[in-house]
């Protein structure tokens, strides 16, 4: 199969059938076996718009038909994509998800037109080498963050990014909806988290020592309805939305709108406003009964909205200056028998695992909520380095590797001074390529906790949907390699032969419309001259 040299992510195996192409055309019809229907509905909608394609519903054993299947035989997730000489291509998938992942390796096989909405060569028919690809994920968290606090993106905006997810084989959006700077998703129970909390008055531009300022105001925020659609946009396409409801710091956008939530003892909360700067706000929630029935208020409809297993708490960066001030939170932590602040932050959160656990879902927080004791069966996202990763895994925390060091893809590509607001250490797209999410310390037995791994891409410097697609890709394509494919020790990966196959995929990203970050350098209209940002020279700590 001459064209699955190009292939990203990496297949297990690929296998050549000897001479021969098979030729799609309007009398190539689809049969599906039941189960797959997320797959017939995709491959309508994608190469039926792309080459003009019907592929009419026929018979199993049409000459040249495309059939897709299950096969018990095939772990979850996986599939067998065969173009024979009969002129028929046939999917089969372990279940439903690997008969998708398989029609996602069909498309890159067509060439990049088959990325498009509308032919743009009427008439030319798309044709496919005789071959097969056996391929299977390596993790079960294949994941993305996205922050539409920081700068919000709308519903359409995040539709497109869940087809990006699927066209690389990622399959967890976890959904960063709440910050200091904005409240993203409507509560009907609390009005005001989006009435007040959904918008600022102004934005800073660049890093929070910038002296510029966007003048106008910003926010949006999500319905009910827009989040079930996402959600089953989602779903179609066999991506998990994990939400995240940030709890007890970075909350200043809540407050804003409930000033009852903050520390009144110590500010004058009904002051506050939805926060317009960058960095980490000290105004953090209260540790009272009261605010732990607000947020359940909040938790009680994320649930009816997000049918998934995990529900994201936050739980990082949560400024404890204010609790040392308050005469309520030391008397909240004499009257619990707490040692300290922490022990009050681990009190919180595990009022809410407790609470999640009674309704049938699991917690997960970033690495912060291991301070202080973690209830048994939450998990943890470990950001600061391998280390919280580790001592996670140890304690049998299930565990997703997310390093700022390594997968923050907010921080900069290059050291050149045309990148555009640099931020963080240099991670290139071999360095993302060189990622390893499992840390070699580990034993076997705590390795299996390691449920995957994810990118984050937190939108502060980050102003619009541009500004992600330059920030994330092509590296969240080197990243999606490291999630999906099995590759050998970071030093001894291919990468070389990873950016061959780039040449094929820039034109994918092309004909998608993705403003990527081109190898030769940004392009004019991709900078920022002038725009202040936190570069941090030197390699990044490993742990």
């Amino acid at each position: 199969m001459t064209s699955a040299g190009q292939l990203i992510p990496a297949p297990r195996t690929t296998e050549g059938l000897g001479e021969g192409t098979l030729t799609l055309g309007a009398d190539t019809t689809l049969w599906t076996a039941d189960g797959t229907g997320t797959t017939e509905r995709w491959l309508r909608a994608t190469l039926g718009a792309a080459f003009g394609l019907p592929l009419r519903p026929g018979p199993r054993d049409a000459p040249g038909a495309v059939r897709l299947l299950l096969d018990d035989t095939l772990d979850a997730e996986a599939y067998r994509l065969t173009a024979g000489p009969d002129g028929g291509v046939e999917i089969r998938g372990g279940d439903a998800a690997g008969v998708f992942w398989g029609a996602q390796t069909l498309r890159q096989l067509l060439g990049p037109d088959a990325f498009r909405r509308a032919p743009v060569r009427p008439g030319t028919r798309p044709v496919l080498a005789h071959g097969t690809v056996e391929d299977a994920p390596r993790f079960r968290w294949r994941g993305l963050m996205l922050d539409v606090a920081r700068h919000f993106m709308p519903k359409d905006g995040v539709l497109r990014y869940l087809d990006l997810m699927a066209a690389h084989k990622l399959n967890v959006f976890h959904f960063h909806l709440t910050d200091d700077q904005g409240w993203r998703v409507e509560i009907r129970k609390y009005p005001r988290l989006t009435g007040t909390g959904s918008w600022r008055a102004r934005t800073k531009f660049g890093h929070r020592a910038s002296p510029l300022w966007e003048e106008k105001p910003h926010g949006g925020f999500y319905t009910q309805d827009d989040i079930r659609e996402i959600v089953a946009y989602a779903a179609e396409r066999h991506i998990t939305v994990v939400p995240e409801i940030d709890v007890p710091g970075h909350s200043q956008a809540a407050i804003a709108a409930y000033p009852e939530l903050g520390n009144t003892d110590v500010v004058d909360t009904t002051t506050l406003s939805v926060w317009d700067s960058w960095g980490i706000s000290p105004n953090v929630l209260a540790p009272t009964d009261t605010t732990q029935r607000f947020y359940e208020g909040v938790f009680e409809e994320v649930l009816e909205l997000f049918p998934g297993e995990f529900v994201h708490v936050g739980g990082d960066e949560c400024l404890k200056d204010q609790w040392r001030s308050s005469p309520a939170a030391q008397e909240r932590i004499r009257e619990l028998g707490l040692k300290d602040e922490d022990g009050l932050q681990a009190w919180f959160i595990g009022h809410f695992d407790r609470w999640l656990s009674a309704r049938g879902r699991r917690l997960i927080g970033w690495d912060e909520i291991l301070e202080g004791g973690l209830a048994p069966g939450a998990a943890v996202s470990s950001w600061r380095g391998y280390a919280g990763g580790v001592a996670a895994a140890r304690a049998g925390h299930d565990v997703v590797m997310c390093p700022e060091q390594q997968v923050y893809l907010d921080h900069r590509q290059d050291a050149g001074a045309d990148e555009p607001v640099p931020i963080g250490y240099v991670r290139t797209l071999e360095d993302v390529y060189r990622f390893e999410p499992v840390p070699g310390e580990l034993t076997p037995e705590e390795a299996r906790h390691v449920l995957g791994t994810q990118a984050n891409v937190w939108t502060e410097v980050m102003e619009d949907a541009a500004r992600v697609d330059y920030q994330a890709f092509p590296r969240l394509a080197a990243f999606a390699e490291v999630a999906w494919s099995a590759l050998p020790a970071p030093a001894e990966r291919d990468f070389a032969g990873f950016e061959r196959r780039m040449t094929a995929h820039y034109a994918r990203l092309d004909a998608l419309g993705v403003a990527y970050r081109p190898p030769s350098g940004p392009r004019p209209w991709q900078r920022r001259p002038g725009v202040l940002g936190r570069p941090i020279e030197g390699p990044p700590p490993n742990r």
